[in-house]
C-alpha cells in the first residue's frame, strides 16, 4: 500500500515544483502549505525532490556558462582595448563641458533673470485681473458700510443683495469674500434690529403725540362744522353735510393712495394759527422704512403681526380712562383727543401703506374701542352731578363722533349713547331744579304779591301769564292773588326747557323728536321734581293753614299757566300741538295732586290744632254742679276756628269753577273740624281711664257741646244747607239729652225704631257712661239721695244697666 502511494506522491511533488517555478513568489505560500497538509514525512520527500531539481538546474547553468564563456572572454578583451580611448574622450568631454559652462554662465544668469521677470509679469497680470474682480466687491462693501452708517437700511439691503448674487460669486475663492458672505446675514439681523428699534421709537412717538393729533383733528372738525352751519343758515338749509377732514385746516379729498390732499391753496391769514399736519406732528418714515426692510427680507408677515399687536396694546392703553376723568371737562377732552389721534394715525397708515393695516383690522380696533368707549362714558357720566359738565360731555361726544365719522368710522352707537347721556343730563337738571324750587319755596312769604305801580304790574305779568279783568280794573296799589313763588316757578320751568333744549342741539334730530324730548323732560320736571317739592313743602311742620291756603291759590294759577308752557315749547320747536304723536304736558294733574295734598294737610292741621285745644281741657268730673258757662279751652277753640275759616275767603273766586272749589274746600274743612271735635269730645267722655262722672260734669259738658252747636249754626263757612253742620254733634247731643232728661224708658222702648228720639245713641256708649255715673253714686255723689229716699229708683238704674247689657250682647251676637 505504501509502495503504491510513492509514485503518486512523486507526481504531486513534480506538480508543486513546476507551480513554484512558474508562479510569482508571493503566491508560493499556499503551495508550500499544501506540502505540509499531505501525508506525514511528505515534506522530507519533497525536500529530496527539490534538492534533486536544484542540482539538475545547476548542471544546466554550468552547461550554458561553458557554452558562452569564450564569447564573454572575447568581449572583455575588446572592452579593455577601448578603455584607453574612452578615458581620453572623457577628458575631452569634461574639458569641453567646463569651457561651455564658463562660457554660458552669464547667459544662464540673464536667462534666469528673464524667467524671473516673466514670472513677475505673469503674476502681476494675474493680480491685476483678480484685483479688477475684487475691487467692485470691496467698493460695494464699502458702500454698504456707508449706507449702514447713514441709516439707509433699505439701500443697504439692496447692496447686500447685489453683493450676494453678482459680486461675491465672482471671487468666492478668496477668504475675505467668505468673511463678507458670513457677515451679510449678521448685518441683515442688525438692520432688522435697528429698524425694529426705530419702529418702537415711532410707536412711542405716536403714543405721545396722539393727544396733539386728536386735538388738531377735532379742531379741524369743529371749524368745518361751523362753516357748514353758517353756509346752511345762509342758504336756508336744514340738513347737515357729513364732513371730510384733514389735519391741515383746509378742505380736502382722498387721493387714490388714501392720503389727503388740499382742494385749495389759500394762504393762512396768520402763521401762528396754522394747523399742523399729521406728518408734522409724527414722523412716519420709521414705519415705512421698517415695512420695506421686512418686505425685502421676506419677513413682512412678522412685521405686520408685531405692528398690529403693539397697536392693539396701545389702543387698550388709550382707551383706559383716568380715575377722576368725570370731574372736569378737560379729562373727557384729553380722553377723546387721544382716541381720535390714535385712529387718525391708523387711518393714515392704512392709506399710506399697502397691507400693513387693513380695513378689517381698523374696523376690529374701532369696534373694540367703541365698546370700551361706550362702557367708560356710561360709567363716568353716571358720576356727573353737574348738568353743565354733562352738556359739555355731550358736545365733546358729538364732535368726537363727527370727527371720526369723517374718517369713515361708524358712529351710530355713539349717537345712541347720547340718548342715555340725555337721560343722565335730565336727571342732573332735575336735581339742580329741585334745589332751585326748594330755595324758591323757602324764600317765599306765602302772601299775595303787592303791586304799587303799573310798571311793577307789567314786570310781574311779563314773567307770568296772569290775566284777571277784575284785578286789572282795580286802582293801584293792589295785590295779585298768587305769591312771589308763582312767577319764579314759571320762569324756572322755562329756563329748564331752554337747558333741556341745549342738549338737543347738534344731534341731527328732527323737530318732532326734539319737541318730544322737550315735552317728556318737562313732564318729568312737573310730575316728579316740582310735585315732590310741593308735597315736601306741604308736609313741612312750619307751614301753617295760611300758607297752605296760599299754596292752593298758587297751584291753581300754575295749573292755568300750563297751556302757556305748551305754547312756549311749540314756538321753540315749530311742531304743531295737533300732531298725532305730540306728548301733552302733565302739569294739570301735578298741580291738582298738590292742591289735594294741601287740602288734606289743611284738614290734618285743623284736627291737630283741635287736639291741642282738647288737651287743655281740665274737667272736674266729680263736680256737683256746672259753672253755668262754657269751658275756657272750648271758647278759645271756637274763636280759633272762626278766625281760621276767615282765611278761606282768600281762596280764588275769579271764576265759577274756582269759587265752587274754594267753597268746597272751606266746607270740607269746617265739616271735618266739627266732626273731629265731636269725636274728640265723645272719646273724652268714654275714656277708659275716666272711672267716675257726676251729673254736674255732664251738665258742664252739655254747656260746652251747646257752644259747639251754636258755632255750627252760626254758618262759619257759607254754603251749608240747613243744619247740616250741626249734625256733626248729633251723637253727642242725643247722648247728653238722654242723660240730662233721664229718659231711659223712651230710649229702651223706641230702640231700633227708625224714628226713635235717641236713634244715634249706641247701647254700648250709653252703658259705658251709665257705668261711670253708677260708680259715682256708690260714693255718695249724685245717687246718694236716691239710696236714702227712693230705693226703687236705684233698682231702676240697675234694671236699665241690665237691659243695656242685653242690648249690647244682642248686638255682639
Amino acid at each position: 500500500m505504501a509502495e503504491a502511494d510513492i509514485p503518486e506522491c512523486i507526481t504531486e511533488h513534480e506538480r508543486i515544483l513546476q507551480e513554484i517555478e512558474s508562479t510569482d513568489t508571493a503566491c508560493v505560500g499556499p503551495t508550500l502549505r499544501s506540502i505540509y497538509d499531505d501525508q506525514p514525512n511528505a515534506h522530507k520527500r519533497f525536500m529530496e525532490k527539490l534538492d534533486t531539481r536544484i542540482r539538475n538546474h545547476d548542471r544546466e547553468i554550468e552547461k550554458m556558462c561553458n557554452f558562452h564563456h569564450q564569447g564573454f572572454v572575447d568581449a572583455i578583451t575588446e572592452l579593455l582595448k577601448v578603455r584607453a580611448d574612452a578615458e581620453k574622450l572623457m577628458g575631452q568631454v569634461t574639458d569641453t563641458n567646463r569651457r561651455l559652462q564658463e562660457a554660458g554662465k552669464e547667459v544662464t544668469a540673464q536667462t534666469e533673470e528673464v524667467i524671473r521677470c516673466r514670472i513677475q509679469q505673469r503674476n502681476m497680470a494675474t493680480t491685476v485681473e483678480k484685483l479688477q474682480l475684487c475691487i467692485p466687491v470691496l467698493e460695494m462693501y464699502s458702500k454698504l458700510k456707508e449706507q449702514l452708517t447713514s441709516k439707509r437700511y433699505y439701500a443697504a439691503l439692496k447692496t447686500m443683495e447685489q453683493l450676494e448674487k453678482v459680486y461675491i460669486p465672482r471671487v468666492s475663492q478668496y477668504r475675505f469674500c467668505q468673511i463678507m458672505a458670513e457677515n451679510l446675514p449678521k448685518l441683515r439681523e442688525e438692520i432688522k434690529d435697528v429698524s425694529m428699534s426705530d419702529l418702537k421709537d415711532f410707536l412711542e412717538s405716536i403714543r405721545k403725540h396722539s393727544d396733539k393729533v386728536g386735538e388738531t383733528a377735532i379742531r379741524q372738525a369743529q371749524q368745518h362744522r361751523t362753516f357748514i352751519s353758517t353756509v346752511a343758515k345762509q342758504a336756508g338749509l336744514d340738513h347737515y353735510t357729513k364732513p371730510v377732514f384733514s389735519l391741515n385746516g383746509r378742505a380736502h379729498s382722498h387721493t387714490p393712495n388714501g392720503l389727503l390732499m388740499d382742494d385749495g391753496a389759500g394762504d393762512e391769514e396768520d402763521a401762528d394759527d396754522e394747523i399742523l399736519t399729521a406728518q408734522d406732528l409724527v414722523d412716519f418714515s420709521p414705519v415705512y422704512r421698517c415695512l420695506h426692510i421686512y418686505t425685502v427680507l421676506g419677513d413682512r408677515e412678522t412685521f405686520e403681526n408685531y405692528y398690529r399687536k403693539q397697536r392693539k396694546k396701545q389702543a387698550r392703553l388709550v382707551l383706559q380712562p383716568q380715575a377722576n376723568m368725570h370731574e372736569t371737562v378737560e379729562g373727557y377732552r384729553r380722553y377723546f383727543n387721544q382716541i381720535v389721534g390714535f385712529f387718525v394715525v391708523e387711518d393714515h397708515v392704512l392709506h399710506a401703506t399697502q397691507g400693513l393695516v387693513t380695513r378689517a383690522f381698523t374696523d376690529e380696533l374701532w369696534n373694540m374701542a367703541l365698546s370700551k368707549i361706550i362702557a367708560v362714558l356710561r360709567t363716568h357720566s353716571s358720576y356727573c352731578d353737574d348738568p353743565d359738565l354733562v352738556l359739555e360731555l355731550k358736545n365733546l361726544i358729538v364732535i368726537f363722533a363727527d370727527t371720526l365719522q369723517g374718517y369713515g368710522f361708524p358712529v351710530s352707537r355713539l349717537f345712541d349713547l347720547l340718548f342715555e347721556v340725555r337721560d343722565q343730563y335730565n336727571e342732573t337738571l332735575l336735581k339742580k331744579w329741585a334745589l332751585v324750587f326748594r330755595e324758591i319755596f323757602e324764600t317765599d312769604n306765602y302772601s299775595p304779591i303787592p303791586v304799587e305801580t303799573e310798571e311793577e304790574y307789567k314786570v310781574v305779568v311779563s314773567r307770568f301769564p296772569f290775566h284777571d279783568a277784575e284785578i286789572e280794573k282795580q286802582s293801584f296799589p293792589k295785590k295779585l292773588p298768587m305769591s312771589q313763588s308763582v312767577p319764579q316757578i314759571y320762569s324756572q320751568v322755562k329756563e329748564f326747557i331752554y337747558a333741556s333744549l341745549k342738549f338737543s342741539e347738534s344731534l341731527h334730530r328732527s323737530s318732532t323728536e326734539i319737541d318730544d324730548m322737550l315735552r317728556k323732560s318737562t313732564n318729568l320736571l312737573l310730575t316728579r321734581t316740582l310735585s315732590s317739592c310741593l308735597q315736601n313743602l306741604i308736609k313741612k311742620p312750619h307751614i301753617g293753614l295760611t300758607e297752605l291756603v296760599q299754596i292752593i291759590i298758587n297751584t291753581t294759577h300754575l295749573e292755568q299757566a300750563c297751556r302757556y308752557l305748551e305754547e312756549f315749547i311749540t314756538n321753540i320747536t315749530n311742531v304743531s300741538p295737533e300732531t298725532v304723536h305730540t306728548t301733552r304736558l302733565y302739569g294739570l294733574s301735578t298741580f291738582k295732586d298738590a292742591r289735594h295734598a294741601a287740602e288734606g294737610e289743611i284738614y290734618t292741621k285743623l284736627n291737630q290744632k283741635i287736639d291741642e285745644f282738647i288737651q287743655l281741657a281740665d274737667y272736674e268730673w266729680c263736680m256737683a254742679e256746672s259753672d253755668g258757662r262754657a269751658s275756657g279751652y272750648l271758647m278759645d277753640l271756637i274763636n280759633f276756628l272762626r278766625s281760621t275759616f276767615q282765611v278761606f275767603t282768600h281762596l280764588p273766586k275769579n271764576n265759577n269753577d274756582h269759587a265752587s272749589m274754594s267753597g268746597k274746600v272751606a266746607q270740607t274743612a269746617c265739616m271735618s273740624a266739627c266732626k273731629h271735635l265731636s269725636t274728640s269730645l265723645m272719646q273724652m267722655l268714654l275714656d277708659s281711664e275716666l272711672k267716675q262722672i257726676s251729673m254736674g260734669a255732664i251738665q258742664q259738658f252739655n254747656l260746652d257741646v251747646m257752644q259747639c252747636e251754636l258755632f255750627a249754626s252760626s254758618e262759619p263757612v257759607p254754603g251749608f244747607q240747613g243744619d247740616t253742620l250741626q249734625l256733626a254733634f248729633i251723637d253727642l247731643r242725643q247722648l247728653l239729652d238722654l242723660f240730662m232728661v233721664w229718659d231711659w224708658s223712651t230710649y229702651l222702648a223706641d230702640y231700633g225704631q227708625p224714628n226713635s228720639k235717641y236713634l244715634r245713641v249706641n247701647p254700648a256708649t250709653a252703658l259705658a257712661l251709665l257705668e261711670k255715673m253708677k260708680d259715682t253714686s256708690k260714693k255718695n255723689n249724685i245717687f246718694s239721695q236716691f239710696r236714702k229716699n227712693d230705693r226703687d229708683k236705684q233698682k231702676l238704674v240697675e234694671t236699665v244697666v241690665k237691659q243695656l247689657r242685653s242690648l249690647v250682647n244682642g248686638m255682639s251676637s
